[in-house]
């Protein structure tokens, strides 16, 4: 690693909860893609109770470490390290997100290069290569809609009904994009300074579309690279139950993302966040509907699951009074 200077070409910002293995892996990816580059880590810990804090001090003795005594969500911990940052750029890596060969120096390279950039995202896949949804345009009740109802996956090809994750399009080009994928993201200084850090009305979820909406409201464009090709090993679950089962982990997410969809559809769209609301619930009536009378167990198990997400979506209504009102931190 380069020695500090006074002012680094980019701070790495990562939040950790109880991830000990794969943030020693992300760890080593940094220093691996950082020759070259003058570099500062920061790892900000979310009360986790694995070990994590004291491998990094053990392991990575040069790595910026803040403890924080509570679970601040993603925004509230990156936050706390933005403050603090000196780098011309900021890369935001989830811990389970690891740099392939020059994906840092060509995520440099790329905002060098493009001035309006305010904020640049990576090809994303997983450890078998397979692709993830990385430049995206902006959730609406209608591209939300396409999803619910399989549309966007029946036709991944179209236009439209493909539009939210851009599936119609070649996934090799470079694209102006809405927004991307908080797993990896490398944001210009001046514009966090222009349009400030992370919205805390949004402890997990939907935090990184807000911070993108209001880049490209101060003028900057959202960048998809894709030759900058990141590794991550988190899956896509936010908007989708894959499952029959509902474990108590399980139904606090889900109900966290209801909260910040419809925080954020309040924010920026008022009266849709109810449209949204009523999607959700017509979705899951419909669905305990068609499963409610056959005698096979599986399909009875589905209707019940669909139940209980319609019980989740009220009570994040009301947990934010329609969207207008974000709940006591932490979730």
């Amino acid at each position: 690693m380069t020695s500090a200077s006074p002012q680094p070409d980019v701070s790495i910002v990562i939040v950790s909860f109880n991830t000990l293995n794969v943030l020693r892996e992300c760890l080593q990816s940094i220093e691996r893609e950082s020759d070259g580059l003058n570099v500062e880590i920061w790892v900000v810990d979310n009360n986790s109770s694995d070990g994590s804090p004291e491998m990094i001090d053990r392991e990575f003795p040069y790595v910026h470490l803040v403890r924080s005594p509570t679970n601040l969500g993603f925004g509230g911990a990156n936050n706390l390290a933005l403050e603090k940052a000196r780098g011309r750029y900021i890369v935001l890596l989830n811990s389970d997100a690891f740099f392939c060969p020059n994906a840092l120096r060509l995520a440099v390279k790329h905002m060098d290069e493009h001035p309006q950039a305010g904020l640049g995202g990576a090809q994303l896949v997983g450890r078998d290569q397979s692709w993830q949804p990385s430049g995206r345009m902006f959730p609406t009740v209608l591209n939300d809609a396409f999803v619910y109802f399989g549309l966007a996956s029946r036709y991944p090809g179209s236009r439209i009904f493909g539009r939210l994750d851009r599936t119609w399009a070649d996934q090799s080009l470079a694209a102006e994009v809405d927004w991307v994928v908080g797993a990896f993201s490398i944001i210009r200084q001046e514009a966090l300074a222009k349009v400030g850090f992370f919205d805390l009305a949004f402890f997990l979820y939907s935090e990184e579309v807000d911070l993108c909406r209001r880049i490209r409201a101060a003028g900057y464009q959202i960048w998809y690279w894709p030759d900058i090709v990141v590794i991550h090993i988190g899956g896509e679950s936010s908007r989708q139950v894959k499952t029959l089962e509902m474990s108590s982990t399980g139904a606090q997410l889900i109900r966290w993302r209801m909260r910040s969809t419809l925080l954020y559809y309040r924010k920026h769209h008022g009266f849709a966040a109810w449209w949204s609301k009523t999607l959700e619930l017509t979705l899951y009536k419909l669905i305990v509907w068609r499963n409610s009378f056959s005698r096979d167990p599986r399909r009875k198990a589905r209707a019940q699951e669909h139940r209980n997400l319609a019980i989740l979506m009220r009570q994040a209504w009301q947990d934010t009074a329609g969207g207008r009102v974000s709940p006591p931190r932490p979730w």
